[in-house]
Order: structure tokens, then C-alpha cells, then sequence
């Protein structure tokens, strides 16, 4: 399987399991506490499995990078969570600074 395609899915997986933490009202929802374990067993699988083929800097930067953008933007999205010129210049220097590590 594609290594990038694996950690996409480790992404999308840990995005989800960040999200059932908020939604789990600090373990005290049953189902949000089962996706967190879900999400975050997938995430560090499929990461392991990527990790087979691609760098691991470059990996969990896009990891951490990508995760953290997706998350904060659920956050203001579905959480209603304030957003302002600081939080989106940050987000874009997370993105810029994916891509350059990519470029690189």
C-alpha cells in the first residue's frame, strides 16, 4: 500500500480521535471514549506502517503538521471555537511549513 495513502489514513484517524476528546466531555461519554481508541489505534498503526517506506522527520511532520491544522479547524468549524488573524496566520505557517519540508 502507498505509504503517503497509509499516512493520510493515520492523519484523518488522529483528527478523529482529537475530536472524540472533545466531544467525550473528559471521559465521561461512552462513545466518544471508544473513538478516541479507535482513532488513535489506527493513527499509530498506519503511521507504523508508513514509517516502513518514508523518513521519519518527514513523516511526522506532515503527521503533527497536517493533524494540528485539520484539528484546530474542526475546532472552529463544528466546535464553534473563535478563530482570528493569529490563529490563521499560524495555521498557515503549519501548512508552509509541511510543504517546504516536502519540497526539501
Amino acid at each position: 500500500m502507498n505509504a503517503y495513502f497509509l499516512l493520510a489514513v493515520a492523519i484523518v484517524s488522529e483528527v478523529f480521535g482529537s475530536t472524540m476528546l472533545k466531544a467525550s466531555s473528559g471521559f465521561k461519554k461512552l462513545f466518544p471514549v471508544i473513538g478516541i481508541a479507535i482513532g488513535y489505534a489506527i493513527a499509530f498503526y498506519a503511521l507504523s506502517l508508513s514509517l516502513k517506506t518514508l523518513p521519519l522527520g518527514l513523516a511526522y511532520a506532515i503527521w503533527s503538521g497536517v493533524g494540528t491544522a485539520l484539528t484546530a479547524l474542526i475546532g472552529i468549524i463544528v466546535f464553534k471555537e473563535g478563530w482570528n488573524s493569529k490563529k490563521l496566520l499560524g495555521l498557515g505557517l503549519i501548512i508552509g511549513g509541511v510543504v517546504i519540508l516536502n519540497i526539501g
